[in-house]
């Protein structure tokens, strides 16, 4: 496929975004309802683009992003109890129901990437973008121009790039697996006083900031894991790998992935250019992580939505760029103001998180210091 714009439009794309994973492709999906002229770039196959693997998502951001709550099979667990334990345990506290949704990344990623097509927008994959700045991307076989880029190409960024200090990335991982032998699965799961389909989460396994979570869902058994490897703890992906191996009835993975997730404080700098060319950092690019709970997918679906708005109420149409400075930098403010406070202090809680043994979380526990309420906002707060 030529990487050039169509031969209709003389004057370019209007959004080029780069990356093609949850943060890029829901923006996609919604500057494309708003009728603008949208590119998709990304390195990747595009049925390869973003996270592999299962990951919880707010229902709430669905609704307002507006996009559909998923169903099965995207859906894969609603609605269910999630138990926070102490290192390997024995103490326990439970939430009821956190509004999390399960979610096969790989068929949320691909839904967006419909519905930003079904919307106008155009999606390419393995397109290595070497460069890009307001206004402007240069690939490896074209020098592509637009009003606004979106720099949604992961950890780091492409512009300005400002990878996070070692300290300040998890090694996330998380596998999908057969159980092999049901009867023995749900005792462990009742040893903790959970039921099969509901959450175990094992905090403070690998060092303070680290988890392994547990749910079975019929015969089959999501773990997800995360650590901060910089600190001297085992990678989530071993943890991962470790847990499957302690248990004999869990069997082969059918699934998953690991990658490294920001945790830094988000970008105070999101928006940058005027008229002429902008350019807006969403997703990791632009640190937008909660940091509490290590995932950002709510709140980048609601990012796309907030972006769009901006951009329509600042008189953005297909092939005009007046008040495009205006918008973005509406939109930069406009996030901030929803999320930048609940985005520091989920830092702040990740940092002072890290000193936390098995032994002081039980303490925590038990006190009373951590209600129910208080861990629920910990689920909603970042989406």
């Amino acid at each position: 496929m030529s990487p050039e714009p169509h031969a209709s439009d003389a004057s370019g794309w209007d959004v080029i975004v780069v990356g093609a994973g949850s943060a890029g492709a829901a923006v996609a999906v919604q500057t494309a309802r708003i009728g603008l002229r949208t590119l998709v770039l990304d390195k990747h196959p595009l049925d390869r683009a973003g996270a592999t693997w299962v990951n919880g998502v707010h229902g709430q951001a669905f609704d307002e992003a507006g996009l559909a709550r998923p169903t099965a099979p995207e859906l894969r667990a609603a609605g269910h109890r999630f138990h926070l334990v102490a290192g390997w345990g024995p103490t326990t506290k439970a939430v009821s129901d956190t509004g999390v949704l399960d979610i096969d990344m790989r068929l949320l990623i691909a839904r967006l990437q419909h519905e930003a097509r079904l919307a106008g927008a155009e999606l390419r994959g393995q397109e290595s973008v070497l460069a890009l700045g307001p206004g402007i991307v240069t690939t490896a076989t074209a020098t592509l121009r637009a009003a606004l880029v979106v720099d949604a190409s992961g950890l780091g960024g492409l512009y300005r790039v400002q990878k996070p200090r070692p300290g300040d990335v998890c090694a996330a991982a998380q596998g999908v697996y057969a159980v092999t032998d049901r009867p023995a699965a749900e005792a462990f799961f009742r040893s903790f006083g959970a039921e099969p389909g509901e959450t175990l989460c094992f905090a403070a396994v690998a060092g303070g900031y680290s988890i392994a979570s547990m749910r079975m869902e019929g015969d089959e058994l999501a773990i997800l894991t995360g650590t901060l490897p910089a600190l001297g703890h085992p990678a989530g992906k071993k943890v991962r790998d470790d847990l499957a191996a302690r248990h004999t009835w869990i069997g082969p993975m059918a699934f998953g992935g690991h990658a490294p997730i920001p945790l830094h404080r988000p970008r105070k700098d999101l928006a940058f250019g005027d008229d002429d060319g902008a350019l807006v950092r969403v997703g990791d690019a632009a640190g937008l992580v909660y940091a509490a709970h290590g995932s950002g997918i709510g709140a980048q679906l609601v990012a796309g939505r907030m972006l769009a708005d901006a951009l329509s109420a600042h008189g953005l149409r297909p092939g005009l760029r007046s008040g495009l400075g205006r918008a973005v930098r509406a939109w930069e403010r406009a996030w901030h103001r929803r999320f930048g406070a609940r985005f520091l202090v989920a830092d702040a809680f990740r940092r002072l998180s890290t000193r936390l043994t098995p032994e002081v979380l039980a303490w925590v526990l038990r006190s009373g210091l951590m209600p129910e309420p208080l861990l629920r906002v910990g689920f909603t707060a970042g989406l």
